[in-house]
C-alpha cells in the first residue's frame, strides 16, 4: 500500500510535512532496509537521519529512521503501509509522532539536584517533554513543584503500605497517560511487580558507576577503596536491583586529597548530567532494548 498526498486545489495551502521517528528490530536478513525505505519513499517520505546495527551474537537487526511525511499522514497510515514488511520479517516496529511531547512523572526523595536539572532542561527546550506529576515520599520538593505548576503527590512509603502506594502510582500513570517514570534520586526500592509492569518505562539514576559499589553509600565505599574515578549510571529499572539495561554513564577523576563529601558533591553533578542525557536519548527514541543491554543510536 502506498500513500500519496492529494493535489492542492487552487487557493489552498498545502499542509506542512509531519516529522516521525520509526524504530524496528527483527532477526537479521537481506531486504529489511529496502522493504521499509521503499514504502516510505512511495508515500512521499523524506529520510533525514538513519542508523542501523546488527548484533552478531543474537543475529538481531535494529534500525532507527527519522523522516518527514506529507501533511495529513498519521502514524496509523505509516503502520498500515509497513504491515506487509512487518509480517514478512517478523518486525517489532513503532512509529512515533516527533511533534508529540512525551509526558513524564518524576519521582524524588530529599536530594533534588537531578530533578532540578531535568526541569531546567525542559524549560530551555533541551528536553521536549511535559512533567505531569512529581511523586515523593517526602515534602521537600513541594515548593519546587508548586513554582513549576506541577501536581505534587507526597506518598509516604512503609513496608505495610508499599503495595498500596505502588498501585496509586500505576493509577497515576494511567490517569496522566505518562510515557516515562523517572527516578531522580527516589530512594525507595520498587517491587518486582511494579518493575515488571513498567519495564522499559522507568529510568533510574544510580549514584555509582555500575556494576561496582551497589547499595547504600556507594561514594563512601569508593572513597574507602581509594578509587581514582567515580561516576553515575542511568539505567532502566528491572526486578533485579541496579541490574537493568544501562543507557548512559559518566566518570570523573578524583584524588587522594578529596574527602568523602567531595566525592558526593562531584557525584551529584555527574548524576544530573547523566540522567538528563539518558532521558533525552529515550525521549528521542534513540534507545532500543537488546536483552540485558541497550542499542543507543546517538546523534
Amino acid at each position: 500500500m502506498t500513500l500519496m498526498p492529494a493535489p492542492a486545489m487552487l487557493g489552498e495551502t498545502t499542509a506542512a510535512p509531519t516529522a516521525f521517528v520509526l524504530t524496528l528490530s527483527c532477526d537479521d536478513g537481506p531486504g529489511i532496509v529496502a522493504a521499509v525505505t521503499t514504502e516510505l519513499a512511495a508515500m512521499g517520505g523524506n529520510i533525514g537521519e538513519s542508523a542501523q546495527y546488527r548484533d552478531v551474537a543474537s543475529n538481531r537487526f535494529f534500525m532507527r529512521i527519522a523522516f518527514s511525511a506529507p501533511g495529513g499522514v498519521v502514524t496509523a497510515d505509516i503502520e498500515r503501509a509497513l504491515k506487509p514488511a512487518m509480517e514478512r520479517f517478523g518486525m517489532r516496529l513503532s512509529v512515533h509522532d516527533a511533534a508529540r511531547r512525551p509526558r513524564l512523572i518524576i519521582m524524588v526523595s530529599r536530594f533534588d539536584h537531578a530533578m532540578l536539572h531535568l526541569l531546567y532542561q525542559i524549560r530551555v527546550g533541551r528536553l521536549n517533554a511535559e512533567v505531569v506529576a512529581v511523586v515523593s515520599n517526602h515534602e521537600d520538593s513541594a515548593a519546587t513543584a508548586s513554582y513549576e505548576n506541577i501536581p505534587y503527590h507526597c506518598w509516604k512509603v512503609t513496608k505495610d503500605n508499599k503495595a498500596e502506594q505502588e498501585e496509586k502510582l500505576l493509577q497515576l500513570v494511567r490517569e496522566t497517560q505518562a510515557d516515562l517514570v523517572i527516578l531522580a534520586r527516589y530512594m525507595q526500592v520498587l517491587s518486582d511487580n511494579l518493575s515488571t509492569r513498567l519495564y522499559g518505562k522507568i529510568i533510574n539514576i544510580h549514584h555509582s558507576f555500575l556494576p561496582s559499589f551497589k547499595g547504600a553509600k556507594p561514594y563512601h565505599q569508593a572513597h574507602e577503596r581509594g578509587v581514582k574515578l567515580i561516576g553515575a549510571t542511568a539505567h532502566y529499572v528491572t526486578p533485579d536491583l541496579d541490574e537493568g539495561p544501562i543507557i548512559e554513564q559518566e566518570t570523573e577523576r578524583v584524588t587522594h586529597s578529596m574527602g568523602a563529601e567531595d566525592f558526593v558533591a562531584t557525584g551529584r553533578d555527574i548524576e544530573s548530567r547523566v540522567l538528563a542525557r539518558a532521558v533525552r536519548l529515550h525521549l528521542e527514541n534513540r534507545v532500543m532494548l537488546n536483552g540485558h543491554r541497550t542499542v543507543i543510536f546517538a546523534q
